[in-house]
């Protein structure tokens, strides 16, 4: 084969598509298998950022599965990053991968944590999975081809007015005082704002929640590419919207978001935000 076709080859987004999801399929039960060993974990940088070995032994299976498909491919993973190796987004096609998003959740046997992996070619978002194995449930999307649960197509809710609106955020892996001090007061703001406020320990599944139309809102600072980069595209493909928290363009490297049911709602709730800019950024 040559390189061009080789190259070629390589961009094939329907074939990108089905090899990682194959391969989410395998990473799933790899969770499933090791839930009842879960409680083996370690800290990461001393704070309650946990990775467990499940989270190790499935980003492994993904980028070896993908690596073995597609040559020229790079990647953007969590553990590998937390190892030291630096991300950089570049133009050629990229996998955003976070192994089991919710870690806490599955050290603990909240069913509420998944696999989350992004293509990006040319530094635009391709392919969006976010899988659930212990309640099986599965978020596609395909660039131009709208958002999947389960492969029945899905809407956001369309919703417009903050006090009709269910909204989702987190604390966070770190109990820096001034960034905690900033997400207590959002959360104090919202609850005035808001019809309600959930906080469930998976920024992926968060936005999907608003892709599916079960949340109208979601909002944090501190996450990563690997959190995020998958439901980006979910939300957009359903309808809905990413902005930066500020209200400006969305900067999947920038560890801030709003997804959000339509753009009235995510600027009405930018405008409301203490803002917080976390350092460093994933580039």
């Amino acid at each position: 084969m040559s390189s061009t076709t080789m190259a070629e080859d390589d961009k094939d987004v329907q074939k990108c598509f089905e090899v990682a999801l194959e391969l989410v399929y395998k990473a799933g039960n790899i969770i499933l298998e090791r839930k009842n060993s879960r409680k083996s974990f370690v800290c990461k940088e001393g704070d309650i950022d946990l990775v467990t070995e499940t989270d190790k032994q499935v980003e492994k299976l993904l980028m070896n599965g993908l690596k073995a498909q597609f040559k020229s491919h790079k990647f953007i993973g969590e553990e590998e990053s937390a190892g030291g190796v630096t991300a950089r987004l570049t133009d050629a096609p990229t996998w955003i991968i976070d192994p089991v998003d919710g870690t806490m959740n599955f050290v603990h046997g909240f069913p509420h944590s998944c696999i989350s992996i992004a293509l990006v070619i040319n530094q635009v978002t391709e392919i969006g999975i976010v899988y659930n194995p212990m309640l099986n449930q599965k978020f596609t999307a395909i660039r131009g081809e709208g958002a999947f649960y389960n492969d029945k197509l899905i809407n956001v809710s369309g919703e417009k007015d903050p006090k009709k609106a269910l909204v989702t955020s987190e604390f966070g892996t770190t109990r820096d005082p001034e960034k905690l001090k900033v997400v207590i007061e959002n959360f104090n703001k919202m609850a005035a704002l808001v019809h309600g406020i959930r906080s469930l320990g998976s920024a992926a599944l968060n936005m999907v929640m608003v892709a599916m139309g079960a949340a109208d809102v979601n909002y944090e600072f501190g996450i990563h590419a690997w959190d995020v980069a998958a439901g980006d595209l979910i939300v957009r493909e359903a309808g809905g919207v990413t902005i930066d928290p500020a209200g400006g363009e969305f900067d999947m490297m920038s560890r801030r978001v709003i997804a959000a049911s339509s753009m009235e709602l995510a600027q009405e709730i930018a405008k409301n935000l203490t803002q917080f800019y976390p350092q460093p950024r994933d580039d």
